[in-house]
Order: C-alpha cells, then structure tokens, then sequence
C-alpha cells in the first residue's frame, strides 16, 4: 500500500477552534516547503476557501452522507497529491452527522472511509483532569476511528498545560499530546449569520497567516504530525479518473466575492462530462461570456452586494436574455435570490432590483430559515436529470421567498431524512433555480445531463447559424 500522510482534525463540538487551527498547521506545513492537500468534511463553503487561500490547493469537501463511501473515497484519492500532506478539516463534533444512532454524515464517518487518524481538538478552557476524561471516551467510542492524538486549545498558562498534559499521560498513555495552544482572540477569524465571513470578503493577511504559523511552529509537534499516515487499505489503489475529455460545451460559472459558494467536485465532474468553463463575475463584468451554451449560478452572499448587483443592469440584461433564448440555466440559493425580482428593504437590509427572471421577491429573517441535508426527486426532465431522479445536497440561508406564481413549474420533491418538506425547484423555460445547493457526486449522471443539455443549445445554435 502506498503511504499518504496526513490526519483529520475535529473536535468534540463546534467552537473548538478547528479551523484557526487547521489553517495554522497547514501554514506552517506550507511555510516549511511542504505541499499540503486540502479537505474539509461535510457540506460548508467557507472553510474550503480559507484552505485555499493558505495553502494554494482547492480544498475539496467530503461528505459521507450526499455522496455516498465510494465517491468519498474515489475523490479523496483523485485530489490527493502523492507527495502531499493531506490534512482534512472536520465539521462540528467528531460524532455529529445526520442522526444520532449512526455517524453517516459526520467527520468520523470519513475517518473511516479514508482511513485517517484523527487528532482531536481539545477546548481545555476551565479543565485539567477532566479533560482526559474527556478524551478517553472519544478514543473508545468507535473502533472504527483511529485517535492519535490530541491538541489542547484555549489553555491558560504553562501551569494549566502542564495539568493538562499529565493528566493525558496518566490516563491515556496512547494518545499523543501534539501540543497546548494559548488562548488568542487576536488569531479569531470574524463570523457573520452563516459561519465564518469567506475567505473573499476577509482575505487574510500575509501577517495574519503568518502568524497563525507561528503559532503552530512554537506551540505543535508538526514533525510528529506531518509523520502520521492513514492506515486503512481502502487508500491502497488511486482510482482512473477520466480525464483530458476534449470540450464540447462551454458553460459560464459566476464566481467572485458575491457568489463563491460551489463544490470543486461539481466543477470537476463538468469538466470531466465535456464542458469547458469560463468564470465571470455578475458583480464587474457588463455582459456573459462569449460563445456559451450554458449558465452556472452558485451561491453566496448576493444580499451584501446588493446595491453593486443592481447597479449592473447590463449584467442583469444579458442573463435575462440568455434565459429568454431558452439557454440551459442552473442556480443555487444566492444564484436563486439573483434571478428573482431583488430583495425588500428590512431592518439591515435596504432594498435592491435583481435580474427578475422569477417573478417574486425576496427579504432577509432575522432568523435562520432553513439548514440541514436535503434529498431531492424530480417531479419531471429537467436540464440536471430525468423524473425520478434522485439527488442529495444541503440547504442553509437565511432569506425567504413570496408566493411564487402557479405558472411556475415545480421540479422537486424534497424530504429530509425520510420526511416529505414540500415542493421546490422552480423551472422557467430552461432555467432551474433553488435554495438547495446539489452535490454533483451524489449523483453522477447530473453533470453528463447538464452538459448534454447545454450541448443541445449549441445544436439549436448550429442549427439556426445554417439557417439564416
């Protein structure tokens, strides 16, 4: 079996301080020369970004629970660079997935498909021998989930690592204490409703990085971190992953600061089913790019760049036309709320004028409207599958929609966990549009229908280009 270095960090519960200290190991790693191999466990946007912008790699997400073992496993390895530290980012406890009584979503679920050892994030805040406690029923509660060592974060002094150190060493001999961090609001990365702010609207610091750096360097043990190995045979075969496929579509991708939210696997698979893409930003560019047969609005964060987003009417003008010549369309959340009319004024939010594709409005909660897994079956055909389809994603936003009008089609049934919520996906001409970002991998026939569907339109085009 082929050696692959590398470890998943989680944590107890969220707040622990896994991304401040994911991003300071994988800067000091990047510091000492070392190439570092991104991932980030479960459905989020934000911490991938962060990945990037510290270690120069897309971060790619691993989700048990949309894209099933298989494809976690195949896209690990796909996007494993060899000479590689592959360190993966956990989500929320170590534990927490879609249920209680099984770990199908969650960060040891993909410890267990990949093999990794998992050094766990420890917020030793207000414990000593507790925290050993602590640690040992995490050791002992899947044998399935290989615990290799601990990091304790948020310590107080010298004295209280020292506590905390002899209590591990007393109680756990076999975990490895790989280092204490001090407490330090200064390396703290801002939040906003949905999470962390994104690495494009709170691009950190060359200062900022390297301070997390230094960190890591004074306080962690990364010679025995970047030793650590993944141990599970699963790991042994790096799977044939099509690729080079001669174009045959050309799909535009908005991506800058007000959309940023999308799966580089998604991506990927268009790439690999034939589709060239070209990015462009409904924020600065006055039109779409040239020469495409299909358009890919991600999600983001739309409502803080509404007043620029409806400034650019010429934007706004050449997608609403894309979309009135019957051009392939999908959009997920932000891209959704860009389509609709715009957003109504509220207490943090002043009103603006979007592409208005969909003739409803939207307006910001003070509260979260919806999160969690989303299944999704097609009620008919559409440009990402046929009736009966079935897809996984998840759904997190904190806006909500008015009474979309009985003419528009309804394409989605969705259910969470076996539970119908309703009907979603609303289909104008050849534009789809939902709240619910789709994870391509859980499904591999979307990306190959996308882009047969975009290669339609270059057909229509051809077609009547002979005709004139």
């Amino acid at each position: 079996m082929n050696k692959i270095n590398g470890f998943l960090i989680s944590a107890p519960q969220s707040g622990s301080g896994k991304t401040t200290v994911s991003l300071a190991i994988m800067a000091a790693l990047v510091r000492r020369g070392l190439s570092v191999s991104p991932f980030k466990c479960g459905p989020d946007f934000i911490d991938p970004g962060y990945h990037r912008l510290v270690t120069g790699r897309p971060s790619i997400n691993l989700d048990g629970w949309m894209c099933g073992e298989t494809f976690v496993r195949e896209t690990f390895l796909a996007n494993l660079d060899s000479r590689s530290i592959a360190v993966i980012e956990g989500a929320m406890g170590l534990f927490d997935g879609i249920g209680a009584s099984s770990k199908e979503g969650s960060s040891a679920q993909i410890s267990s498909i990949t093999g990794a050892p998992v050094v766990l994030v420890v917020n030793a805040r207000g414990m000593a021998a507790s925290a050993a406690a602590l640690v040992k029923g995490f050791a002992g509660f899947d044998p399935q989930v290989r615990l290799a060592g601990v990091i304790f974060n948020n310590v107080g002094s010298d004295s209280h690592a020292a506590l905390l150190k002899e209590a591990l060493a007393c109680h756990c001999p076999d975990i490895f204490c790989f280092g204490c961090i001090p407490r330090d609001e200064s390396l703290v990365i801002p939040s906003r409703h949905l999470g962390l702010t994104t690495a494009e609207d709170n691009p950190l610091s060359d200062d900022f990085i390297g301070r997390l750096a230094d960190s890591a360097e004074r306080f962690l043990d990364l010679e025995q971190l970047a030793e650590l190995a993944f141990n599970s045979p699963q790991t042994a075969d790096k799977p044939q992953v099509i690729r080079n496929i001669e174009p045959c579509v050309r799909i535009a991708v908005a991506r800058d600061p007000a959309f940023c939210f999308m799966y580089e696997d998604n991506l990927r698979l268009l790439r690999e089913a034939g589709a060239e893409l070209t990015f462009f930003s409904p924020l600065n560019d006055a039109a779409l790019p040239t020469d495409i047969h299909g358009i890919y609005l991600p999600g983001g964060y739309p409502e803080l760049y509404a007043a620029e987003l409806a400034k650019n009417v010429a934007m706004k003008n050449s997608i609403r036309a894309a979309v009135a010549e019957d051009m392939p369309v999908y959009a997920e959340c932000g891209g959704f709320v860009y389509l609709t009319e715009g957003i109504d004024a509220s207490d943090n939010q002043l009103s603006a004028d979007f592409a208005g594709v969909f003739p409803v409005r939207c307006r910001m909660l003070p509260r979260r409207k919806a999160l969690g897994y989303r299944q999704v079956e097609l009620a008919g055909d559409v440009s990402v599958g046929a009736a009966g389809t079935v897809i996984r994603g998840h759904e997190f936003h904190y806006s909500d929609i008015g009474t979309m009008p009985g003419e528009i089609e309804l394409c989605y049934q969705v259910s969470r966990q076996g539970v119908i919520l309703g009907a979603e996906g609303f289909r104008i001409k050849n534009c789809l549009a939902s709240y619910i970002h789709l994870h391509f991998g859980s499904n591999l026939e979307i990306a190959g229908t996308f882009v047969a569907a975009c290669k339609g339109k270059l057909s229509r085009s051809k077609h009547a280009g002979n005709d004139i």
